[in-house]
């Protein structure tokens, strides 16, 4: 199997347990679900002139196309790590883990930030924790899976 469909494997097995571990999260705590994807799939829609409808239809267009790019970020960052992974070597997974998370929050934070939806220093721990914690969980899901594929 080639590295990159490996990483695409290892990628989406690791959005699916990052999904898993957000949820968890919000179950014991009764948190609701973050408006952030949706609300940058908004504005891309917005910058980008793709209508998504009005009302009820836009809203739930919106939160389709944010849940997406947050697959097309987990898909993506785990393809680019099977193609580095084929250049570059092994990397203990302990180092791979958290930095294939720290990118996949990048991922998600830093156009959020970028559109100012939301600004990551007014932040809260609790927040920072909800977010960090299953970014952790995706990348070493991730690096795991892609180790079990070799």
């Amino acid at each position: 199997m080639h590295p990159v469909t490996k990483g695409l494997l290892a990628g989406a097995v690791g959005t699916v347990v990052l999904d898993l571990v957000g949820y968890g999260d919000m179950l014991p705590r009764g948190r609701p679900s973050s408006d952030v994807p949706a609300e940058v799939a908004d504005r891309l829609a917005e910058r980008t002139g793709v209508a998504l409808g009005d009302g009820e239809t836009r809203s739930s267009r919106d939160q389709a196309v944010g849940a997406l790019l947050g697959y097309v970020i987990g898909l993506g960052i785990g393809g680019a790590y099977g193609l580095w992974r084929y250049r570059a070597g092994p990397p203990s997974l302990w180092t791979s883990g958290p930095l294939l998370g720290a990118a996949a929050m990048a991922g998600s934070d830093l156009p959020a930030t970028a559109l100012k939806v939301t600004d990551p220093a007014s932040w809260p721990l609790t927040s920072w924790v909800s977010d960090a914690v299953p970014h952790l969980a995706y990348g070493l899901t991730t690096a795991s899976v892609y180790e079990a594929l070799r």
